[in-house]
C-alpha cells in the first residue's frame, strides 16, 4: 500500500499556532515597567502574567495529552479556539484581572497546542518526513519568543496595540488550524487505550522513563537562563539592553539547530552523541561564565548552549514519537512536564543564588555533567529495544 503524501500545510499552520502561543507567553517579559504602568501594579504581579504558563503546564500536561491521544482534532482545535480567546480577553480592558484572565486561557490551551507536536508530525507526514516536521514545530516554538521580544521592542510604550497585533496574529492562527483539520488526517491514527490507559502505556516503557529524567536538566539550563542571565552577568559589566541582545542570540542559535541538528542525527543515528556533546558544550559554556564572565563571554557561551541545547527537545520529541504509538501526545506531554519541572526547580535554585553569579553558574555545570551518566544508562535501555533511524 502506498503511503499517503506528507501535508505540509497542515505543519505550517500548526508552527503558527505553536508560535503565538510563545508569543502570547512572553508578551509582558520586554515591557514589564510600561504593563505595570499601565495595569498600576508592580513587576512581581506582571511576572506572574508570564509564570502561570510553566505552573499550568505541570498540572495540565498529562489530561492534554490523553485529550489528544482519544480526540486529536477535536482537542488541538480547543487548544486554537483557546488560544484566539485568551489574546482577545486581554483587549477588554486595562484592569490587571483582565490581563491575567487572558493569560490564564492562553496557559490552557498551552499543553493541548505544544503537546501536539509529535502527533500532529505523525498523522500528517509521511514516516520519512516527520523528523522534519517535528523539528519545525519545535523550532517554531522557539521562534514565537523571538517574535515575542521583537514586538515588545516595536511597541514599548503602546501596549493597547501590542496586546490588538498579538490579538490578531492569534485569530488568524487559529483560523488556519481549524479550517485545515476539517480534512482527516491520512497517516497512523491508533486507538489509545481509555481512560488513564494512555499514561499506563507510556509510563510501563522505560525508554520513556528514560527520556523524562532526560530532560530534566537541559530544559532546566535553559529556562534558567533565560530567566536570570541578566542579573547573573550584571556584576561583569553586562547591561541589561546587552544581556537581552544575549538572550535574543541564544534564542535564534537554537532556532538555528533545531532546524538542522535533529534532522542530521536521525538520519544517522547519532541522537545519544548529538544529546552527550550538548550536555559537554553546557558544562563548559556555564564553567566559561563562572570564571570569566562578561559582554563577549556571555555572547558565545550562550549562543553555544542555545544551539546545542534547544535541539535536545526536538531529538527528544522524535524519538517519542517514534517509540510512543497510539500514546504519543500523552508521551509528549510526560516530556513537556518533567521539563517544566525542570524549569521550575533548577530556576528556584539558581535564583536563591542570582547575587552570587559565580556558584550558581557553576551549579548549571555540575547538574549537566551529572546528567551524563543518564545517557549512558539511556544507551543501554535504547540498545537492548532499538528505535532505528528512520530513511532519508
Amino acid at each position: 500500500m502506498t503511503d499517503p503524501r506528507s501535508r505540509w500545510s497542515m505543519i505550517a499552520v500548526f508552527a503558527l499556532l505553536g508560535a503565538v502561543t510563545q508569543v502570547l507567553w512572553v508578551t509582558y517579559a520586554p515591557v514589564t515597567d510600561a504593563a505595570g504602568r499601565y495595569y498600576h501594579v508592580g513587576d512581581g504581579a506582571i511576572g506572574w502574567l508570564a509564570n502561570v504558563f510553566p505552573l499550568l503546564y505541570v498540572l495540565l500536561a498529562i489530561p492534554a495529552g490523553i485529550v489528544l491521544d482519544r480526540w486529536f482534532r477535536g482537542g488541538l482545535a480547543a487548544g486554537a479556539v483557546l488560544v484566539a480567546a485568551g489574546a482577545l480577553i486581554r483587549l477588554g480592558g486595562d484592569g490587571y484581572a483582565v490581563a491575567l484572565a487572558g493569560q490564564l486561557v492562553v496557559a490552557v490551551a498551552q499543553p493541548l497546542v505544544l503537546n501536539a507536536i509529535t502527533a500532529v508530525a505523525g498523522r500528517y507526514l509521511a514516516e520519512r518526513d516527520r523528523p522534519t516536521g517535528i523539528a519545525i514545530g519545535s523550532a517554531s516554538t522557539f521562534a514565537g519568543l523571538i517574535i515575542g521580544f521583537g514586538l515588545g521592542t516595536v511597541f514599548t510604550d503602546d501596549l493597547p496595540t501590542l496586546l490588538l497585533v498579538q490579538a490578531a496574529l492569534a485569530v488568524v492562527a487559529a483560523l488556519a488550524v481549524m479550517a485545515v483539520l476539517r480534512t482527516p488526517a491520512e497517516h497512523k491514527v491508533e486507538t489509545p487505550p481509555a481512560g488513564l490507559g494512555a499514561l499506563r502505556v507510556a509510563w510501563s516503557d522505560p525508554f520513556i522513563r528514560w527520556l523524562c529524567a532526560l530532560v530534566f536538566v537541559p530544559f532546566g539550563v535553559f529556562v534558567t537562563l533565560s530567566t536570570y542571565a541578566q542579573p547573573l552577568l550584571e556584576p561583569a559589566g553586562v547591561s541589561e539592553e546587552t544581556a537581552g541582545l544575549i538572550l535574543i542570540a541564544n534564542v535564534v542559535a537554537g532556532v538555528v539547530g533545531c532546524a538542522v541538528v535533529p534532522i542530521w542525527a536521525n538520519r544517522r543515528g547519532r541522537e545519544l552523541p548529538v544529546l552527550t556533546t550538548s550536555l559537554l558544550v553546557t558544562t563548559v559554556a556555564c564553567v566559561t561564565l563562572a570564571l570569566a564572565p562578561g559582554v563577549v563571554t556571555g555572547f558565545v557561551a550562550l549562543t553555544l548552549i542555545g544551539f546545542g541545547l534547544l535541539p535536545a527537545l526536538p531529538i527528544v520529541l522524535e524519538l517519542t514519537e517514534r517509540r510512543a504509538g497510539s500514546s504519543e501526545s500523552t508521551a509528549a506531554g510526560l516530556m513537556w512536564l518533567t521539563g517544566n519541572l525542570g524549569g521550575l526547580v533548577v530556576a528556584a535554585v539558581v535564583g536563591v543564588l542570582v547575587d552570587d553569579p559565580t556558584p550558581a553558574f557553576l551549579l548549571l555545570a555540575v547538574l549537566s555533567l551529572l546528567t551524563l551518566p543518564l545517557l549512558r544508562l539511556f544507551s543501554r535501555v535504547s540498545t537492548s529495544e532499538p528505535v532505528p533511524p528512520r530513511t532519508p
